[in-house]
Order: C-alpha cells, then sequence, then structure tokens
C-alpha cells in the first residue's frame, strides 16, 4: 500500500512538470517574443498613416469592429540591402502588398532601418495598384524600384507594359521620394512631385517636337 502511494506521488509530479513544461512551449515568453522581433518581417510600418504590425510577414485588421471584411497586408518580397540612414549599418528595403475586400492590390515600398535591438520600420511609399514589380536596389543611400505599369488613359484590366523607376531615400524614419539630379539629354520638369532638375551646366527646355504643354509634362535637360 505504501509503495502504491509512492508511485502516486512520482506520477503526479510527473504529470505536473510535464504540464509545466508544455504550457512553457506554447506560451512563448517574452524573451522569445522580443527575439521573434528582430526579424524585419515581424515590426510594424505605417501605411496611409495607419500602423501596421507583421507577424511572419502577414497583418489582418477588421474595416469595421466586427466586420468579416479585413485589411491584408503581406510580405511581398523583392528586398534589397544597403545602408540608408549613412550609420554604417545594412538595412532591408522591400515591398509589401495591402489589399482590402475590393479588386486593388496596392504595392508600397517599405524600409526596415537596423537598430541595436532589431528593426524600425519607416512608412510605405505608394507604387501603384496592381501592377508588375520588377527589381529593388540599394545604390548610393537611395532605395530604386522598378516595375511596370500602365498607362494613364489604361484601364486596370490592362497588362502593365510600361517602364517606371521610384527613387526614395529615408530622412529621419520617414520614407519619402528624392529630388533626381539628370544630365543632359535626359528628361526634366514637369508636374509631377520632385520632378527632376538638370544638372550644374545644362537647364530644362522643351522638347522641340512636342506640342504639349510644357509647364505640365517638362522636357529634356540641354547645355546652357
Amino acid at each position: 500500500m505504501k509503495r502504491t502511494y509512492v508511485y502516486t506521488i512520482v506520477f503526479s509530479l510527473i504529470a505536473v512538470l510535464g504540464g509545466l513544461y508544455l504550457t512553457r512551449q506554447v506560451v512563448p515568453s517574452e524573451q522569445e517574443v522580443k527575439q521573434s522581433a528582430k526579424d524585419h518581417k515581424n515590426i510594424a510600418y505605417t501605411i496611409d498613416g495607419k500602423q501596421v504590425m507583421l507577424v511572419n510577414g502577414v497583418s489582418e485588421t477588421e474595416i469595421v469592429p466586427g466586420s468579416a471584411s479585413k485589411v491584408v497586408t503581406k510580405y511581398f518580397g523583392n528586398e534589397a540591402v544597403g545602408d540608408l540612414n549613412g550609420d554604417g549599418v545594412p538595412d532591408v528595403a522591400f515591398l509589401l502588398t495591402q489589399e482590402s475586400g475590393g479588386s486593388g492590390t496596392f504595392y508600397y515600398a517599405v524600409v526596415a532601418l537596423k537598430i541595436a535591438n532589431g528593426y524600425e520600420g519607416t512608412n510605405g511609399a505608394l507604387l501603384g495598384d496592381r501592377i508588375a514589380p520588377q527589381t529593388t536596389e540599394i545604390r548610393n543611400g537611395e532605395v530604386i524600384v522598378n516595375y511596370a505599369d500602365r498607362a494613364p488613359a489604361e484601364p486596370m484590366t490592362a497588362r502593365p507594359s510600361i517602364g517606371k523607376s521610384k527613387y526614395l531615400i529615408v530622412d529621419g524614419t520617414t520614407l519619402k521620394e528624392s529630388q533626381r539630379i539628370v544630365g543632359a539629354g535626359e528628361r526634366c520638369g514637369g508636374n509631377m512631385l520632385n520632378a527632376p532638375m538638370c544638372a550644374d551646366g545644362s537647364h530644362c527646355a522643351p522638347e522641340p517636337d512636342s506640342h504639349l504643354p510644357f509647364g505640365d509634362v517638362g522636357g529634356v535637360c540641354v547645355p546652357n
């Protein structure tokens, strides 16, 4: 009887310890959570003024509390690695997509800035709806995102076929378009944000054979 009692106590202790072990495995510790946050797919970014927290590269939030419709933000890829804030430490630039239940799939460029205990996410720079991403580069502290888009008059059902590039820089923790400095013979001016400017020794002039308004479409750089 005494031996049976001892066995019962031993088995009970084993069961309790085993349960504690399993509980520890299922519920991650605070330290384990902090470790996972060191991955650039597990930090927060700002999209259209709202914070989006990625978990393993995905975020799902209800459009309206209690609604079945969700805003889904996903890691797309096209990574580029390089120093973007001048601290000598490589950062990561890549693309995110965001869908909110409609037909649109919006692409954003973001940067994960390397800091002492992990990464810090920037805002997202909108590239467009249902574009065709090509490559992402980091060159001289600048992010260059290459992609294909549609002409302004084309429907969204048309296949993206016009090559475009967006040039971005990091200012503090803000990702923004950079001012392009271009040389003779390259396009300049126009009414778009951060339109390319001509380098010293040249100026922007209307294209000789163009009948479009220079103030709207810009021209080309010519020597002074």
